[in-house]
């Protein structure tokens, strides 16, 4: 005697869709408080580096006499994310560090390099 199961389908593994999206929401929530937390650090981090390394390669290039290849060798170990352009007609230097900060320093006779935003 033979039973026949019409309508019947083969499941060939676990049904996960329905677990996806609350994975994937509750994984968002976890970055996004992560972020909340440290963002504010963050920034100040990036704000020290970004005006360490202005003032640091303005003196370097325009009291030291140096080569700008060379400045980016006196940076502190860590700082691989700070970038640097330079106006040499300003005698300005500007360092970065991407969407976080960004300073610069330009040599003010008499007193050095001075970062934006001090007096001299």
């Amino acid at each position: 005697m033979a039973i026949l199961n019409r309508g019947a389908t083969a499941r060939t593994g676990p049904r996960r869709s329905g677990r996806v999206l609350p994975l994937v929401l509750m994984g968002l929530l976890v970055l996004g408080t992560g972020y909340w937390l440290v963002r504010d650090s963050l920034r100040e981090q990036a704000m020290a580096g970004a005006a360490f390394g202005a003032r640091t390669v303005c003196s370097c290039r325009y009291v030291g006499g140096r080569e700008m290849a060379s400045c980016k060798g006196d940076f502190e170990p860590g700082m691989g994310a700070v970038f640097i352009s330079e106006d040499e007609d300003e005698q300005e230097i500007t360092a970065w560090v991407p969407l976080l900060a960004s300073q610069s320093a330009r040599l003010v006779p008499g007193f050095g390099c001075v970062l934006d935003g001090w007096q001299g």
